[in-house]
């Protein structure tokens, strides 16, 4: 498939690129330097503000799928499915938030006393994200929470899948890697199992 990554220099885009090509993907690197990524066969890219509906639809053009990774609070979801629907990819899959998961009937986990203060404005730009994408006719949407740890580590292939309620382990602690994280993504556009849903990934 042709998969466009937005967002794609970052910390999930990359692994979410290796992943893409480990399959035999092509992919559309985007990002404001996108042209600074080493060169690797099965992968264009393409330097575009994503904040720039026009700039962007022109670099989704084509695909069969987006996936965006980029943070919240600097593209929110009226930006993103703007340019896809002008770019008639039918096709998103977002990189979500753990904030947005519920850890109680009618509780956010970013709303817990807890929450580091630090992620507290990206979470709810994340939850205010999801909550737009749930009223979105036209786009085949998904979108994947990752737990509430999520940092580098192994791809052990090896992880559960939930829905809205955040996941944690026998220990009490909620984590995923990148590495799994983006193994459930390209599963879930190999063989969609969310559609118009929102889904989590966990230990």
């Amino acid at each position: 498939m042709k998969i466009a990554i937005i967002g794609a220099t970052g910390r999930v885009g990359t692994r979410l690129t290796d992943e893409a090509l480990r399959r035999g993907h092509q992919v559309a690197a985007i990002a404001r330097q996108a042209s600074q990524l080493p060169a690797r066969a099965g992968v264009t890219t393409t330097d575009a503000d994503a904040t720039d509906s026009a700039a962007l639809a022109a670099a989704l053009a084509g695909h069969d799928v987006v996936i965006s990774s980029a943070r919240f609070a600097q593209l929110n979801a009226q930006q993103v499915t703007s340019a896809v629907r002008k770019a008639g990819v039918p096709r998103l899959l977002v990189v979500g938030g753990a904030g947005s998961l519920h850890v109680a009937p009618g509780a956010h986990l970013v709303d817990t006393p807890n929450f580091p203060e630090a992620y507290k404005a990206e979470a709810l730009a994340g939850r205010d994200f999801l909550n737009a994408l749930r009223s979105e006719q036209q786009i085949d949407w998904t979108f994947l929470s990752p737990s509430a740890l999520f940092e580098p580590g192994e791809r052990t292939g090896k992880f559960r899948i939930g829905g809205d309620n955040l996941l944690s382990d026998a220990a009490g602690k909620s984590w995923i890697s990148m590495e799994d994280y983006a193994i459930a993504m390209l599963d879930e556009i190999e063989t969609p199992a969310h559609s118009r849903q929102r889904f989590t990934v966990g230990y």
